[in-house]
């Protein structure tokens, strides 16, 4: 279940930033709920909000180095669900970020609401899958 958890989120992400970056120019935005929600296309080249800019071989390096630990605490397979579904979706991420800094040397965002900085599918999958984590963390008993 973990691994088709993986393979959605990076595949999504992947393929949302490719179409975006192949029909929207640089900083174009365009309004899906005027006022609200834009997709305005964006390069990160810093980590979260933007900060630590051009930081590219640290950025690299942290992320292989969570990929490595989580990869390997799934591999032994002994988690409870919601706690495995967290690390899941923190891995496929981190796995979205990491090829575009590989690629490209920045993160391609796009989700804009204006009142947050831009981001993307894999940062959202961080995001809950941290919020799951630390849910799964402080509420679950005997998580790993």
């Amino acid at each position: 279940m973990i691994f088709i958890i993986v393979a959605s989120i990076l595949s999504l992400d992947q393929l949302t930033k490719f179409i975006l970056v192949n029909k929207l120019s640089l900083y174009q935005s365009i309004p899906v709920i005027k006022g609200v929600f834009y997709i305005t296309l964006v390069h990160n080249r810093g980590a979260a909000f933007g900060i630590l800019k051009n930081q590219v071989p640290l950025f690299i390096l942290t992320s292989l180095l969570a990929i490595i630990l989580i990869y390997s605490s799934l591999k032994k397979g002994k988690h409870k669900k919601y706690y495995a579904i967290a690390l899941g979706l923190v891995l496929a991420g981190a796995m979205g970020n990491l090829i575009d800094r590989l690629s490209f040397g920045y993160v391609i965002d796009f989700l804009d609401f204006r009142v947050w900085p831009v981001f993307n599918v894999a940062d959202s999958a961080i995001t809950v899958g941290a919020v799951l984590l630390g849910w799964s963390i402080l509420f679950d008993k005997n998580v790993s």
